[in-house]
């Protein structure tokens, strides 16, 4: 796998995960309008459980299986222990969860709801078995196959919440009997944000079936020796995974807790939640770089030579410099952007910058990563993580309740950003001494600070020129960003373009 190809199968795997997320997106306006604030903080708040619980069943064992399935003479074998182990415990998840339902739904400050912390353990239990499947699906490279899975749900998904929530109320009332045999029972309209998770956890199972292709019609095989040797590669990855996903939803999970007013620690979520919808531009990049990028390092850690590290320094050069051109163009057309959440929820528009950067450093110590996994350091990966997550809560813990009710989202929003960035360049200094690579830090801090100080014209020229012109300018800066990339990276047709230009300005002597 090149270069090339890595690019390509990022732009398949990016295909279904910015389509789906765009998609998903689109569902944040119907959401912030049909439900108050405290509401919608319910949603984003069982979202950020569902995060965290999703890592905690898949324990590492998806890069667990890319890792034996390259290092193995009998892939199958490690493909199919790894299924039966992860739907072993994704049973007994299920099982004790609904034994246990009451207490669950008491500590996680939602004794009310309780069948939707079931609906959401549920689907998160079918979602954390589909995971291997997939990775099998990327491990053949088959990322087209895995795209149109991942849209399909996505459908699914967006289909049955528009049913359920704008088509239904349309239908009870004029043919009640057609689903009153389903919908009533529930409560109906008043079942209100339970239909999110009935839509979810409907879809979950429909991609298990289409999923069977890659579970049926082969050998099943399981080895204790090879479950451990993969538990022991993996769990120090569990860790890392878990630490690093409670860092992501740490505003969503901690703010319950550090805001003592209910309803208001609720809209802060639901504030905070919508607008990170906005940033989530950024994690869908580096989501679908991840996807690409993780086959791509154990298929080259196959090959010697110095051709495999450069290529990994590559890749860590392109994803900085298209992660900058995704901040700027967001960044400069946040005005157009904001269009997607109510205006109720522009308050939150702050976090938008913060969080975009802090995705970028953490997708950079994504890619630094390699050096831990390759070298079979995994436990390295879990202190970082560690580490990250300690700085992260503090900063909440005295960030939130310090800045308050209505704005304390803000300080998860700069929690995140300091933790990722302290952790990023511990990482970096690691992996030098253990598995250095010549990555061009230089040229890459260059290419940081050239869109830095455009972000910054961009936004000071706001409310100084008219209108029309801010975005041109704005527009200018952004083209002027990916010209000097392709200038200096010899992108083929903007290079040859720019000594044309440059050629026909006259010379001094």
């Amino acid at each position: 796998m090149s270069i090339k190809s890595l690019a390509k199968d990022t732009a398949v795997y990016g295909l279904s995960s910015i389509i789906g997320r765009f998609l998903n997106w689109c569902l944040v306006p119907l959401y912030v309008y049909l439900f108050p604030t405290e509401e919608y903080g319910i949603v984003t708040y069982l979202y950020g459980v569902t995060a965290v619980m999703l890592v905690i069943l898949n324990y590492g064992m998806e890069t667990g299986f890319f890792r034996f399935a390259n290092k193995e003479e009998d892939p199958e074998r490690v493909y199919t222990t790894s299924l039966i182990s992860v739907g072993t415990t994704s049973l007994v998840f299920l099982i004790l969860l609904t034994i246990f339902l009451s207490p669950i739904s008491a500590g996680l400050k939602l004794p009310e709801r309780s069948l939707f912390v079931w609906l959401i353990g549920a689907t998160v239990a079918v979602d954390a078995f589909c995971n291997l499947p997939f990775a099998y699906l990327r491990y053949k490279n088959k990322s087209w196959r895995f795209a149109g899975l991942k849209l399909i749900n996505v459908a699914l998904n967006i289909g049955l919440n528009l049913f359920f929530l704008l088509l239904c109320p349309v239908i009870v009332k004029s043919n009640p009997g057609f689903i009153s045999w389903f919908y009533q029972p529930l409560g109906g309209e008043a079942f209100g944000i339970g239909w999110i998770f009935i839509a979810n956890i409907l879809s979950s199972y429909i991609i298990l079936f289409l999923l069977m292709p890659q579970l049926i019609g082969r050998i099943w095989r399981f080895s204790w020796h090879l479950l451990r040797q993969m538990l022991s590669y993996s769990w120090p990855l569990l860790i890392l995974a878990i630490a690093g996903m409670l860092s992501q939803n740490m505003g969503q999970l901690l703010i319950p807790y550090l805001i003592s007013d209910e309803e208001a620690a609720r809209s802060m979520i639901g504030i905070y939640g919508a607008n990170m919808k906005i940033a989530i531009v950024m994690v869908m990049f580096t989501q679908a770089f991840r996807y690409a990028y993780e086959p791509f390092i154990f298929s080259q850690a196959k090959k010697a030579g110095e051709s495999s590290r450069q290529m990994y320094a590559d890749a860590m050069k392109y994803f900085v410099i298209f992660s900058w051109l995704i901040f700027l163009g967001v960044m400069f057309y946040l005005p157009f952007v904001r269009y997607f959440i109510s205006p109720s929820y522009w308050e939150g528009l702050q976090v938008v910058p913060v969080m975009m950067v802090a995705e970028i450093c953490f997708g950079v110590f994504f890619n630094l990563s390699l050096w831990y996994k390759l070298t079979d350091r995994t436990r390295w990966g879990m202190y970082l993580s560690l580490i990250c997550f300690g700085i992260m809560l503090g900063l909440n813990i005295w960030l939130v309740p310090f800045i308050g009710i209505p704005n304390g989202y803000m300080g998860s929003a700069w929690g995140a950003l300091i933790a990722y960035f302290l952790v990023m360049l511990l990482s970096y200094f690691l992996g030098r001494k253990y598995y250095p690579l010549p990555y061009e830090v230089k040229r890459i801090c260059a290419y940081t600070v050239v869109a830095g100080v455009f972000y910054i014209i961009g936004m000071i020229i706001d409310g100084v020129f008219p209108l029309w012109a801010v975005y041109l300018v704005r527009t200018l800066l952004l083209l002027l960003y990916a010209a000097i990339i392709g200038h200096f990276e010899n992108i083929p047709l903007v290079s040859s373009y720019i000594r044309r230009f440059t050629s026909r300005i006259p010379q001094r002597v």
